[in-house]
């Protein structure tokens, strides 16, 4: 009986799913034409996603009617891609003897040629004509911009394979002269190119365990290797590459947090009188040392608040003395004075102009005053133009020349979300408004 009463039910349910399919089939041509109908008519543009336009030359910080201090200028990615161009091309394989023998006609396989891009971008420099030179691990090459607006993607390559032997690359460093030092990670050692981009010699491979940021003291002649796996900041002769001396105490595997001793330090840098800053990562502060390698003063706590770190990175000084800071976690660049005071902080996490995703190194090129800031996620470089003391000063001393009645012209940025200010004893959150000026 329930057997049978299932069949029953089986074939309602059979029978109604049909007298629906029919019924849907009487009515579709009727809807199907009214569809089309008004497809046809429809806004072309409608189903196109929404557009955000901005003008990113009027990107500032800070915003007006304070005197800008920081304009982003552009953004780098690699070679320039020309979509019209066949990114394939016929490359013939290598005949075996026993095809040659057969008389076995080679293969022709299609290879890719598509141009270099960034993908995870590490150290940052700058040599003395003023090109960016951006180590990027995943590609295993150093690439080259022409930051001049109309060259911007006239770009050259250092390539592992071809012009020098890379494992690993992370940080960069020029001297007076162009001479390239590329620290590498899996090779434990620093590489030596010249100015014609050639691998001239290496050194260190005895003493590196993790090499990463570099700095150069021109008037010295020091180059100093920031050992990240060891603890210390290496200094060698930056013309004989021999090692000089050790900053901090190496082999207590990143436990020690007194003044002087490192946790994980990653970059370095050297100011006009030969003092040196290193990031100290774990730490989450900035350690500075005079040439010698005695040390003077840190700034910087864990934190999240206006001149707090979560991991700082990159690290470089402008013209005017003025310390610059990447937060690998915060994902923002803060700028200090030589007091360790905040003066100025930007960035948030994102993908826009401005904002970063995963940033590491930062370099100043002090004779045009460009910053640029690598990323890994994705890999770019981003340039900005640094507003120095004297031009800010100029640029306060015209406004305060003009009629009271004239309005700056608003700024187009991607919102800015600042950090909740915390207390600071020395005022940081009061002082995060834009860099003091004389």
């Amino acid at each position: 009986m329930f057997a049978h009463r299932s069949k029953t039910n089986r074939g309602s349910k059979v029978m109604a799913i049909l007298a629906g399919l029919l019924a849907l089939a009487l009515t579709l041509p009727g809807m199907t034409g009214a569809a089309q109908k008004k497809k046809k008519n429809a806004d072309p543009n409608a189903q196109l996603p929404k557009r955000v336009n901005f003008d990113i030359s009027k990107i500032v910080w800070p915003s007006p009617p304070d005197i800008a201090r920081v304009k982003f200028v552009e953004q780098l990615t690699g070679e320039k891609i020309d979509f019209n161009r066949p990114v394939n091309k016929p490359q013939k394989q290598k005949q075996s003897w026993m095809d040659r023998l057969a008389g076995t006609k080679p293969q022709v396989d299609m290879v890719q040629d598509l141009p270099f891009q960034l993908m995870r971008t590490y150290g940052l420099a700058f040599d003395s004509k003023g090109y960016i030179y951006a180590a990027d691990q995943a590609v295993g090459a150093i690439f080259i911009f022409n930051p001049d607006a109309d060259k911007k993607f006239d770009v050259k390559l250092i390539r592992n394979g071809r012009e020098a032997r890379f494992g690993l690359i992370n940080g960069l460093a020029i001297d007076d002269n162009d001479k390239l030092f590329v620290s590498d990670d899996k090779f434990h050692k620093v590489i030596v190119i010249n100015p014609q981009h050639q691998e001239e010699s290496s050194f260190g491979a005895d003493v590196l365990v993790r090499p990463g940021g570099m700095a150069i003291d021109t008037e010295n002649r020091f180059l100093y290797v920031v050992d990240t796996g060891n603890d210390v900041v290496d200094v060698f002769d930056a013309d004989t590459y021999k090692l000089l001396r050790k900053i901090g105490t190496p082999g207590k595997k990143h436990m020690l947090s007194d003044p002087g001793d490192f946790s994980l330090p990653t970059n370095v840098a050297v100011d006009k009188e030969g003092n040196v800053y290193v990031t100290d990562t774990l730490n989450n502060r900035v350690q500075v040392f005079d040439a010698d390698g005695k040390f003077l003063s840190s700034f910087g706590r864990s934190g999240d608040g206006p001149g707090h770190f979560a991991r700082p990175k990159g690290i470089a000084l402008d013209r005017d003395g003025h310390i610059w800071v990447v937060d690998g976690v915060q994902q923002r660049v803060q700028v200090f004075d030589t007091e360790g005071r905040l003066l100025i902080y930007f960035g948030q996490p994102g993908n826009w102009p401005g904002q970063f995703s995963a940033p590491y190194d930062i370099a100043i090129d002090p004779k045009t005053n460009r910053v640029v800031t690598s990323e890994q996620f994705p890999g770019r470089v981003q340039m900005f133009r640094y507003v120095t003391d004297a031009e800010a000063a100029s640029e306060k001393a015209s406004r305060e020349e003009q009629p009271s009645n004239t309005t700056p012209q608003p700024v187009t940025q991607p919102a800015q979300k600042s950090p909740e200010a915390a207390p600071s004893k020395n005022g940081a959150a009061e002082k995060a408004q834009g860099l003091v000026t004389p």
